[in-house]
């Protein structure tokens, strides 16, 4: 698995990316452009006019990162609306979805994926402290096409000279923001949710992913989303040691789900408050039992700890839609990564593949 350092200004951040990761971040433009074609009918031409479209309300939301995607782009040699297509892709292909004249994108892709956030009380295991203190753990199945596979990277990125925590991120080359933890222990993981409704004016999924991972705790990250707002439906999961929230967003509001008794927050592909004003047509139809599903297997486990939870995410009920996802038959996407971040060590594993057979296993700490 390609690792990447990167450090410095927005610019050379972005120019670091692209230059380590060039053939992979031309992988990801390659992929994307016939995933919009297949699925979407979306010529490369027509994505690249709607990402265009968030060049000005990123000039205001996000300026440094649109210099980090400027900056890829010149190192990976690719035109910059290519690789904002990429920093897009979610709203590129929820925009079609919302887009009834078009009549297209009613079977939008996107990624699957279920997740957990577990904060383990002091005295219940954990495996971060002998017992003596709590441990909060972050952890999910990333599942999307297998095509997409080769393509992934993990990004450390540090901002010297800045107040923004040193990062790791586990991301499509090519991405500025995804799933991973930074220095001062904040995680974030990812669920999307199709939900009509887009708004140009809020941060794109990814860009808020990457705004959680520069926030020095939960709460902060959880104030920064919930004031620039997101600009389609996602679940963002954060946390930190204290623990985790879950945020549902959709193109109108950020709502946020708190921890269970037993400090789980956990979350599939599907809104799972309360949304009358929200229409989120059917979808997929396993989500639903997959959340049922790890909240009974994690309530099973007495004593937590990383390696429980990562046998919970090879788990095969629904197969070939189940938490361990395969993709074939009624699955378009399959496991493409699991990682397990211990917020309270600042620490994270994470294998690459299939849980029950992957490839490589990389580990991360802070």
């Amino acid at each position: 698995m390609l690792e990447i350092w990167c450090s410095g200004t927005p610019h050379e951040i972005g120019l670091a990316h692209g230059r380590q990761a060039k053939d992979k971040v031309a992988g990801s433009v390659a992929f994307y452009k016939q995933l919009f074609q297949e699925t979407c009918a979306l010529g490369w031409d027509e994505a690249l006019r709607e990402a265009e479209r968030y060049v000005a309300p990123l000039e205001a939301l996000a300026p440094r990162h649109l210099a980090e995607i400027r900056g890829i782009a010149e190192g990976a040699a690719l035109p910059f609306l290519d690789v904002l297509a990429l920093n897009v892709r979610s709203e590129i292909n929820f925009g079609l979805f919302t887009d009834e004249a078009a009549g297209r994108g009613r079977d939008v892709p996107s990624d699957g994926c279920t997740s957990l956030g577990w904060l383990v009380p002091p005295g219940d295991g954990g495996g971060g402290g002998g017992g003596a203190s709590s441990s909060s753990f972050l952890s999910q199945n990333w599942d999307w096409r297998a095509e997409q596979a080769p393509h992934l990277v993990v990004c450390h990125i540090a901002q010297p000279g800045t107040a923004i925590p040193d990062l790791v991120i586990v991301t499509e080359a090519g991405i500025v923001g995804k799933i991973g933890l930074n220095a001062a222990g904040v995680g974030v993981g990812l669920n999307a949710i199709r939900c009509r409704g887009v708004d140009r004016a809020k941060l794109p999924v990814h860009l808020a992913l990457r705004a959680v991972l520069e926030a020095p705790s939960r709460a902060e990250a959880v104030r920064r989303i919930r004031a620039a707002g997101v600009a389609v439906g996602a679940h963002l999961l954060v946390g930190d040691a204290t623990g985790a929230t879950g945020l549902e967003c959709t193109s109108w509001w950020v709502r946020e789900l708190a921890m269970d008794a037993r400090g789980r927050v956990a979350h599939s592909n599907h809104l799972t408050l309360a949304h009358p004003d929200v229409e989120e047509p059917p979808w997929l139809a396993d989500s639903p039992a997959r959340l049922a599903r790890i909240r009974a297997l994690t309530a099973a486990i007495a004593r937590p700890d990383a390696g429980a939870l990562f046998d919970v995410y090879k788990d095969l009920d629904g197969y070939p839609a189940s938490i361990n996802r395969k993709q074939e038959g009624v699955s378009k996407s399959q496991t493409l990564f699991t990682i397990i971040m211990n917020l309270t060590a600042k620490t994270a594993q994470v294998t690459f593949g299939r849980p029950t057979e992957y490839s490589t296993r990389v580990f991360l700490s802070f």
